[in-house]
């Protein structure tokens, strides 16, 4: 069974990655921002989600023109905190769940309006399809997407009731499709290595959860 690392080590992954990133500037994990990263591991943050903030943040600094300044891990805890909330929903880990060996700390979650939700995917989206080499049909998919969700932000501001839960129903019916033509499009290698990061993600639930919940959760966090 996978367990989660000791802080120590998953310190030294998160440096170790995000010197990579940062074209091998090292950025030493020191004071205040060892205590963050720390607290994340402690947390039971798993290191794949941190790697993913990383990269997203990273990704925006480029969408907005920055330079090649080396990105330090400050700027980067609001958007591990996000994909953290965004994986406990989907594995479906609740708040007051211990994750890892933690203390099960709650990490409140900056409530989004519905409008402020849709700019953020429109905006994770735009991000995504520049600069990065993707299949046809993922863009086209992608591009759609933007469009709809774009022509739908007009009216999200004051949706209310029956309107507001079409909108919310529409959002899941896009999830859906999106994370299919991933699924499609991802090669055999992508899938087995996304499987063994996500039951090593998950291993610490293992004996609290039914068999076929585990295995759900499993594929949710694929």
């Amino acid at each position: 069974m996978f367990e989660f690392m000791d802080s120590s080590s998953y310190c030294r992954d998160v440096e170790s990655y995000l010197c990579r990133k940062n074209d091998g500037h090292l950025v030493r994990l020191v004071g205040p921002a060892f205590e963050m990263v720390r607290g994340w591991a402690d947390r039971g943050i798993p290191i794949s989600v941190t790697f993913r903030a990383i990269d997203r943040v990273l990704q925006r600094y480029g969408a907005k023109g920055k330079g090649r300044r080396p990105l330090r891990l400050e700027f980067c805890e609001a958007d591990v905190l996000d994909l953290f909330d965004d994986w406990r929903r989907a594995v479906g880990v609740s708040n007051d769940e211990r994750v890892g060996s933690g203390a099960g700390v709650e990490l409140g979650r900056r409530q989004l309006s519905l409008a402020q939700h849709l700019d953020r995917v429109v905006l994770r989206l735009t991000a995504e399809r520049t600069g990065t080499k993707h299949p046809a049909e993922l863009l086209d998919l992608a591009n759609r997407i933007v469009e709809e969700l774009t022509a739908m932000r007009r009216t999200a501001r004051t949706a209310r009731g029956g309107s507001r839960q079409q909108i919310i129903r529409r959002l899941a019916e896009i999830d859906g499709e999106l994370t299919d033509i991933v699924r499609g499009t991802a090669d055999k290698a992508l899938h087995r290595a996304m499987e063994n990061d996500a039951d090593r993600d998950l291993a610490p639930f293992r004996e609290r959860m039914p068999p076929v919940a585990f295995r759900q959760a499993v594929k949710a966090g694929v």
